[in-house]
C-alpha cells in the first residue's frame, strides 16, 4: 500500500498543479468566449456595410460603438479606407477585394420591443423576404441576411422580431467620408418564443437609393 501511495503522489501533485493553472488562466479565456454575452452585453452579430458610389472613389468608414469590437474584416484600424466601385466591390491598399465591411461587437444597448412582429418559425423566410424588400435591401443583400439568420430562427415555434432605429444607430455611430447621398441601416433584434404574443405591428419605412448609397444590416438575439 505504501508503494502504491508513493507512486500516485507525484501524479496527484501534477494534476493539482494543472488544475490550479487552469483556474488562474480562466478569466483570459472567459473574456474572449462568445457565449458569455449575459455578462458582457449582447452580441451585435454580423453588421455588414455595403458601399455603392456612382463612380469609383476612395471611401473611409469609421464606427463609434458604445461597447467593444470583437471581430472585424478587413481589420479595423481607426477606420476602414477602401476603393469602392459602383458594383459594390471594395479594394484595400494591398489590392485585396471584399464584398462588404464586416464587424461584430458587444454592447449593453437596450432594444425596444414595443412594436414588431410575432412570426411562426416556419414562416420566417417568407416574412424576411417581404420585410427586407420593403425596408430597401437588394435581393443579393437580403439573401445574405436571410442565409445568416434563418438557421437560427426557423426551428423555433415563434420569433418575436423588431427592426431597430435610434436604439441601434445611436449606439453604433457610423461616419462615412465622403458623405453618402443615401444611408440605410437595418438592425433586427429578435427572441425565440414558445407561444405567440400580441403586439402592435411595426411600420417599415420605404427607402430610396439615390446617388452614393451605403447600406448596412445586422442583428442580435435577445434571450
Amino acid at each position: 500500500m505504501k508503494k502504491k501511495l508513493s507512486f500516485f503522489t507525484p501524479l496527484l501533485l501534477l494534476l493539482l498543479l494543472v488544475l490550479a493553472c487552469l483556474l488562474i488562466t480562466r478569466p483570459f479565456y472567459h473574456s474572449n468566449h462568445r457565449e458569455e454575452d449575459d455578462d458582457h452585453g449582447l452580441t451585435l452579430a454580423k453588421p455588414v456595410i455595403y458601399l455603392y458610389p456612382k463612380e469609383e472613389m476612395e471611401v473611409t468608414v469609421r464606427l463609434e460603438l458604445d461597447g467593444n469590437l470583437t471581430c472585424t474584416y478587413p481589420a479595423y484600424d481607426e477606420g476602414w479606407t477602401v476603393t469602392a466601385r459602383p458594383d459594390g466591390t471594395l479594394t484595400d491598399e494591398c489590392g485585396q477585394t471584399y464584398n462588404y465591411l464586416y464587424w461584430e461587437g458587444l454592447s449593453d444597448t437596450e432594444f425596444d420591443f414595443s412594436r414588431g412582429f410575432c412570426v411562426p418559425g416556419g414562416d420566417t423566410a417568407v416574412f424576411l423576404e417581404d420585410a427586407l424588400a420593403r425596408l430597401g435591401l437588394t435581393r443579393r443583400e437580403a439573401n445574405e441576411f436571410i442565409v445568416y439568420w434563418l438557421p437560427r430562427m426557423e426551428q423555433n415555434p415563434y420569433n418575436l422580431i423588431s427592426f431597430q432605429t435610434d436604439a441601434y444607430t445611436g449606439h453604433a455611430v457610423l461616419t462615412v467620408t465622403p458623405e453618402p447621398d443615401s444611408l440605410l441601416r437595418i438592425f433586427m433584434v429578435w427572441k425565440p418564443l414558445e407561444a405567440p404574443v400580441d403586439l402592435p405591428a411595426q411600420d417599415l419605412p420605404v427607402f430610396s437609393r439615390n446617388g452614393f448609397t451605403v447600406a448596412e444590416w445586422g442583428g442580435t438575439e435577445v434571450k
